[in-house]
Formats: C-alpha cells, structure tokens, sequence
C-alpha cells in the first residue's frame, strides 16, 4: 500500500493550505519514504497479527519520528513545532496506517513527559522514549467509566518510598507493545478530582498484567487491550508532577489529543474522497460514469465542500494551538465536528462504491470500519458538546 498525494495537492478539497513551511514539506517527504519502505510491505500482515513488529519503532527512532519536540540533549529533535507532529498524523493516516501508535506516543505522551518530569526522570525515560526502545500509552479508561474519568476506581496508595496500585484499564491503545504506561489512579478518594495522581508504570512490574487484546471492529494493527495491576509497587519516583493534581495535568494535556484527533479526521476525509472520486469517475453504470449522475455529483459536490470547511477550520485551530491559544471549547469544537463529519462522510463514499463498498478488499470499506470510533476516543461527541454548552452558559 503505496502513500497516498500530498495533502497540500489534494483535488478534491478547495482550498490552498499555507500552514507549513518548505522545512515541512521536505520532512513530509521524509517520513513518506519511511512509510513505503518499512511499512507499507507489512502492514497488512500486522493487520491479520492485530499488533506491529516493535522494529518500526526502532526504525522510526533511528530515523528522528519519535521524539522531535525532545530537547536533544535527551536524545530527541529538539524542535517543539507542532506541525511536525501534524506531518506524521496527516501521512499515517493518508496511507491507513493505523497500527502505527506513533501519534500517541508524540502527541500525547510527549507532553506529559517533558512538562511534568523531575532531571532524574527525563535522563530515565526520555532516550529510550527517542529511540523507540520504549513505547507508550496513556492508562485513562476503566471497564465502568467511559468518559467520566471523575468516576475513575484504581487506587494508589501511599507506603514509605512507593504505591501500592490496584485497579483495572480498558480500551488502552498500545496497551501490549507498551514498556511505559502513565496510570491514572486516586491517590486520595476524600478529594474528589483534587484527588487523583499520574503514576508511570514500567514493563515488569510485579502484579501488571496484560489482559484481552481487544477485538475491534476497525484498526486492526492498533493493539489495544485491557490492563489489570494486582498490588503493583510503584517507586514514589514513578509520580508524574504533584500528588493530587492529576486531573489537572489531564484537562491540560486533553485539547492536544483533540486536535490530533481532528488532524486524523480531516486527512481521512480528503483521502477517502480523493479515492472516491477515482472510482466514480472509471465506474460506469447505464452506459457513462457514475460520478456523471446528476445525484453522484451533487453527493460528490456536498462532500468536497464538507471535507473543504473541516480542513479550513482544522488548519486554523492548528495555528492558534501554534500560538498557544487553542482554548478547551476550540478543540472540543474540532474534534467532534471534524470526526461527525468523517463518519457521514465515509459513510456516503461507500455508498457511491455500492456493493464493492462492502468488500474488505476495498480501501473504502476499512476506512469506514476505522472511522467509526473517531466520535468516541479522546471524549466522544457528546462529551464535547458538553464542554462547549457550558462555556456559553447554558
């Protein structure tokens, strides 16, 4: 599976992106090339396996993709410009790559490691963190909570130098591949959301142990699965920032995991559509293409102008995020009008596909299974639209 046309090129969205930098576009070109020697050949079988080979990661470490905002005296790129980051997410995305976890690892992980990590920590962590030797994820979710982390039940309790951890994650992306795991755990139940800690939990801990490996509808190279920590010592060096204000670090570090979201969504849009206009144009129904059909036009009109305002307001929030103004409300906004309108959208391409559109075979068909979930990780749409109602008052 070949890389997909440059994003900045694409026919079907009207609009001319001026966002990056010459510095940008060769990076671009950069990690397209890395895509197509070491991933492109074996994603299909990581597909059928539900998990990449830990050697992509090696490889893209080796090649500077993990890392980049990483002062480079800890073995990262030392270049904290988040269009970078968009680069990867927009070309992962563009060729369907989903297993690749490096969004999470760059985007989300980062953060939480360079804004709230003591020196000793950083020299722990953060090489290997560049080198892909350690891999990532983000321990949010519990069997019954869902998107009320307040309601969050594993529980860390203080003893002498370490925590005594207890308690159950699901839905963990990279959850079987990952070495270091940020834990969200109470640390003081009476406090409420004052209450909560980040805890990083390593690879070998006694009494950490990987549960069901999920199986999805769509994503399939993504490992996700359920974690489970029976009396698991955690080093009191292992705490992220200060006790207690772990749902603070949260609400921080969450409009970045939104916006990234929405990048996925937009470039998801534009590829699908971009594919989708190929195979109407070649498909013939009644003697001439179906994309010539009055009602194929309009469908294919209506979608190119949908595809065409996500991107107009995702480059704009990536600008403002850029400034450091990207509010909570703004990215709330991105993330679940961008991935609403990547499920209709699918949704509609598969149509135009008719019963090709149902076949696995078909790129359309596993774009529409891997988007499904876009409106539910990361705070679902619901969620959001609470956020933003509050911020007006009502």
């Amino acid at each position: 599976m070949a890389s997909q046309k440059s994003p900045e090129k694409n026919a079907t969205v009207k609009y001319e992106r001026t966002l990056f930098e010459p510095e940008h576009d060769l990076f671009r070109e950069s990690y397209r090339a890395f895509l197509d020697r070491h991933v492109a050949p074996f994603h299909d079988q990581w597909e059928k396996d539900k998990i990449v080979d830990r050697g992509v990661w090696l490889e893209a470490g080796k090649q500077g993709f993990l890392g980049m905002a990483v002062p480079e005296e800890y073995g990262g790129g030392g270049n904290a410009d988040f269009r970078y980051n968009v680069v990867l997410t927009e070309e992962t995305t563009a060729g369907r790559y989903s297993g690749l976890g490096f969004g999470l690892h760059n985007d989300i992980i980062a953060p939480y490691l360079l804004e709230l990590t003591t020196e000793e920590q950083k020299q722990r962590w953060l090489p290997k963190f560049c080198s892909g030797e350690y891999i990532t994820a983000i321990a949010m979710t519990e069997p019954g909570t869902g998107s009320d982390l307040q309601g969050i039940k594993t529980r860390a309790v203080k003893e002498g130098d370490h925590y005594i951890l207890n308690g159950s994650k699901t839905f963990i992306t990279n959850g079987i591949n990952a070495d270091l795991v940020i834990v969200v755990a109470q640390t003081d139940p009476d406090k409420g959301a004052l209450g909560f800690s980040l805890l990083v939990v390593e690879r070998g801990m006694e009494g950490f142990e990987r549960g069901r490996h999920l199986d999805k509808i769509g994503l399939d190279a993504q490992d996700t699965a359920e974690l489970s920590f029976t009396d698991v010592k955690v080093p009191a060096e292992n705490l992220l920032g200060e006790e207690g204000q772990g749902f603070i670090y949260l609400m921080q570090n969450l409009p970045q995991e939104r916006l990234n979201i929405a990048v996925m969504a937009a470039m998801g849009m534009e590829t699908v559509l971009e594919q989708t206009l190929q195979y109407t144009k070649e498909r013939k129904a009644f003697g001439k293409p179906i994309g010539s059909q009055q009602n194929s036009r309009f469908l294919l009109a209506e979608l190119s102008t949908e595809a065409t305002a996500v991107r107009i307001m995702v480059d704009e929030f990536i600008r403002l995020h850029l400034d450091k103004k990207l509010s909570a409300e703004q990215a709330s906004m991105a993330k679940w009008y961008s991935t609403e309108k990547q499920v209709h959208l699918v949704d509609r391409c598969l149509q135009l596909h008719g019963g090709y559109g149902y076949m696995r075979e078909y790129s359309v068909a596993r774009s529409y299974l891997d988007a499904r979930v876009q409106t539910i990780y990361g705070g679902t749409t619901e969620i959001m639209k609470e956020i933003i109602g509050r911020s007006l008052g009502v």
